[in-house]
């Protein structure tokens, strides 16, 4: 049996309904089947929102990333043992426009969210937009690394104010450097302390490639917990440095990159240009590919993704890495 949806849409009685739920930081607009519901963003918005969506009987639950502001929301999802997919706000956004839907509320945001679910969940790779439940220990580290990030940011602000400023505002801002360094200090000894009790094993593996540093391992262990776990096809398209088709008919358009994870794309980026120098199997694969004429921009991403199959290769087989077999193309 169908029944028709109060804006003209069929929905199948047998089906069980998703939800789109648009994230702010107060409170959350939820759009489940055909009801609308706004609940605070917060433990008890949660619980309310958690006995609606089982009362329904939700399948699928479609998350827009927002800031950090949804993680709570997620985790409180999935401990409730709700299926949850967190997307991208840009795919999120393109699915709405694909749909014919320009304006923007966060009413309308939601609803093309459960519209989105609704594909989603029908979907034949539905597991692969499945947002796995988030380790504890990984998400203290991903919090490290982010407050990391903002020190090593605020550094970089204070220091080019440097330049131009008169001799009080000097003394200011070395005041400041001093403090911000005293605290990166601080954060890395934590980081290293949290590594070290969670993720040594895999800190081994990474730090036996030359070329990849402490910042890369911290990156790669939080940011990208699926190394190893994935094909290399895979694994480089979800961090960005796979080229992707651009065919149409007869016209064969020039491969790109484009996408992915832009936090681990420009860590990967710096470890690279090292391991440029420094790894041999790396230099040897750089020198082939501009002998043979290759554009030195496209080299380098070209040897972003060979270093990154090595990663991912060593943390799939739990192997160090051996530099005569990454040059001889083995365990990549």
């Amino acid at each position: 049996m169908t029944n028709m949806h109060p804006q003209g849409g069929v929905r199948d009685e047998g089906q069980r309904p998703n939800a789109g739920i648009d994230v702010a930081k107060a409170h959350l607009d939820v759009c489940a089947g055909d009801q609308k519901l706004q609940v605070g963003n917060d433990p008890s918005g949660w619980d309310e929102l958690i006995a609606k969506l089982r009362a329904l009987q939700v399948d699928l639950v479609v998350v827009e990333a927002t800031g950090g502001y949804e993680r709570g929301v997620v985790c409180a999802l999935q401990q409730a043992q709700l299926c949850v997919a967190r997307v991208n706000p840009r795919q999120a956004r393109d699915f709405a426009k694909s749909m014919g839907q320009l304006a923007k509320t966060d009413e309308v945001d939601a609803r093309c969210l459960r519209d989105l679910a609704d594909v989603l969940a029908r979907h034949q790779d539905r597991h692969k937009y499945i947002t796995a439940a988030a380790q504890p220990h990984r998400e203290q580290l991903v919090a490290l690394m982010v407050r990391r990030r903002q020190l090593v940011e605020m550094r970089v602000a204070e220091t080019n104010r440097l330049e131009g400023a008169n001799a009080r505002a000097v003394r200011s801002i070395r005041s400041v450097l001093k403090t911000l360094d005293r605290q990166l200090q601080d954060i890395d000894s934590d980081i290293d302390r949290h590594i070290d009790e969670h993720f040594k094993p895999q800190r081994q593996l990474l730090d036996s490639v030359k070329g990849v540093g402490p910042v890369t391992t911290l990156t790669m262990l939080s940011a990208l917990p699926e190394l190893g776990q994935l094909r290399r096809r895979q694994i480089a398209k979800l961090v960005g440095v796979a080229p992707l088709a651009d065919d149409s008919g007869k016209r064969r358009g020039v491969r790109r990159t484009w996408g992915g994870r832009a936090e681990v794309r420009a860590v990967l980026y710096m470890a690279t240009l090292t391991a440029m120098r420094y790894n041999p199997a790396i230099k040897a694969f750089y020198e082939r590919l501009v002998a043979a004429g290759k554009p030195k921009k496209v080299a380098i991403v070209a040897c972003m993704r060979k270093l990154l199959t090595i990663l991912n290769a060593i943390m799939r087989d739990s192997a160090t890495w051996n530099p005569l077999a990454s040059m001889n193309g083995k365990g990549a």
